[in-house]
């Protein structure tokens, strides 16, 4: 898991060339445009998705991970806070499903508090618990890019 300030994305371009997509994408401007919903970039190789929603308590949260995409979750507008923990520290509680890519786990974890201009990747080996709510719940408007894990 990597937390920073998109100011700093060029860092973190080694990582393979999806995540510096990702990155280069988040940082080329006109994120307040772009409409809710799916944004192609490299196809299914690498897209965005874009949502606005209002943040929730840590009770009504799930948490999840993923094996076919590492997430990039850029943080346009408002402040969430998102769990995170190593996947081998938590119980399965749904399987994983290839079908949407995802694992659904329960126990405990730390959370981190991600504002505005500011991005997390998670890695497969990452669960994370987004959209959570720091002092009270408010609007947040996310980029969450899909970058394909080799």
């Amino acid at each position: 898991m990597i937390i920073d300030h998109i100011d700093n994305a060029g860092l973190y371009y080694h990582l393979g060339t999806g995540i510096e997509a990702g990155l280069r994408f988040l940082c080329g401007g006109g994120l307040e445009r772009l409409p809710a919903g799916r944004h192609e970039i490299k196809g299914d190789a690498l897209y965005a998705m874009v949502s606005e929603y209002k943040t929730r308590l840590r009770a009504q949260a799930r948490w999840e991970a993923h094996r076919r995409y590492i997430d990039i979750q850029y943080i346009a507008s408002g402040v969430e806070a998102i769990g995170y923990q190593c996947v081998s520290n938590l119980e399965v509680e749904t399987p994983y499903s290839g079908e949407n890519d995802a694992l659904f786990l329960k126990g405990a974890g730390s959370r981190l508090i991600v504002a505005p201009k500011f991005f997390a990747i998670f890695f497969p080996q990452d669960a994370h618990q987004p959209g959570l709510s720091v002092l009270r719940p408010q609007m947040v408007r996310k980029i969450v890019v899909k970058v394909r894990a080799n």
